[in-house]
């Protein structure tokens, strides 16, 4: 896809309405990605029905040609896709589906649909938290690698996986998901981290927006990435302001996805954003992003190892001139 510039609004509820995704293009957005579809909500919506067409067929023979009034029976995924139909009518940036999912399933065949849609692109998001002590890291990721090879044979459109950092072997992963048909890589996703009431003893959905200070995790494995896997790169979390997407540039991202900054400060922030990189572009003499694409990767700067574990012991010693008391 061809954008006007590298800011995206990444999967969130501003895209739940097509209200939002107006406004999203009309405050500077070069694509929006939609909010996420569940594997839950399809599977739920699938046994639902299933439950409603076969209730009281053992009770009644005349049961057996009776079919419920779908009429006003809303699907959520159905709904999503008259979302997407919707959206391509009404703007004219790109729209990207968002599947979330961790098993092979029907689920997958939503991908198609939401190309038929007229979706121009796919984000997968990889959402799993292995909790079973027998399920190795080698299976893990073979079973995101087969469900990115299945999803993509069944779409043309471009599919993008968004990724978690927590891999042992994130580059390895990132070149057998190139293989299997990913044309771009988002990192990272944000896992929602649970919060407990000591008081009632549940536990409690807390969901929190990203900080500026998130920027840096993305920021060094898109640099590490650049140039070592077969696809485009797109980094989200911590993108705050323009200097978040001038350094996502230079480590190689093609984009940057935000949502946080827009819901803490409007999304008027797509515009000024635009406009600072703009102006910083002007003060040095930069013509365009591309000519800065990668120019701070891994590959490109004089002390590569400063990605590395020599970062590490560098940053430490910074501090041991620092007064501690």
């Amino acid at each position: 896809m061809t954008l006007k510039n590298p800011v995206v609004a990444s999967a969130s509820p501003l895209s739940k309405k097509l209200e939002g995704i107006r406004r999203l293009e009309e405050a500077g957005a070069s694509a929006v990605v939609m909010y996420s579809l569940f594997e839950e909500q399809i599977t739920h919506e699938s046994l639902a029905l299933d439950h409603f067409l076969n209730r009281g067929t053992e009770s009644f023979a005349e049961a057996l040609s009776y079919f419920p009034d779908l009429e006003n029976y809303n699907i959520g995924p159905e709904e999503y896709l008259n979302l997407i139909r919707r959206a391509k009518e009404a703007v004219s940036i790109p729209i990207i589906g968002s599947l979330n999912g961790v098993s092979a399933g029907g689920w997958v065949e939503y991908a198609r649909k939401i190309e038929e849609a007229g979706a121009d692109a796919l984000e997968l998001n990889m959402y799993y938290i292995p909790t079973d002590t027998d399920i190795t890291a080698q299976e893990l990721e073979q079973n995101y690698v087969d469900l990115v090879s299945e999803v993509c044979s069944r779409v043309s459109i471009p599919v993008a996986v968004k990724l978690s950092p927590f891999f042992t072997a994130l580059p390895n992963l990132a070149k057998r998901l190139a293989g299997a048909g990913a044309k771009g890589l988002v990192l990272f996703n944000r896992f929602i981290q649970p919060d407990l009431d000591i008081e009632t003893l549940e536990v409690t959905p807390a969901l929190q927006l990203s900080t500026p200070a998130e920027l840096r995790l993305p920021l060094r494995w898109v640099a590490i990435l650049y140039g070592r896997v077969p696809c485009d790169l797109a980094l989200t979390s911590g993108v705050h302001d323009a200097q978040a997407v001038l350094k996502a540039m230079m480590a190689g991202a093609r984009v940057t996805m935000l949502a946080s900054e827009l819901f803490q400060n409007g999304l008027k922030r797509i515009g000024e954003i635009l406009n600072d990189m703009n102006a910083w572009m002007d003060t040095f003499e930069y013509e365009s992003v591309s000519q800065m694409l990668g120019s701070m990767s891994q590959k490109s700067v004089a002390e590569p190892a400063a990605f590395e574990r020599a970062n590490y012991l560098k940053a430490l010693q910074t501090f041991d001139n620092r007064k501690l008391y």
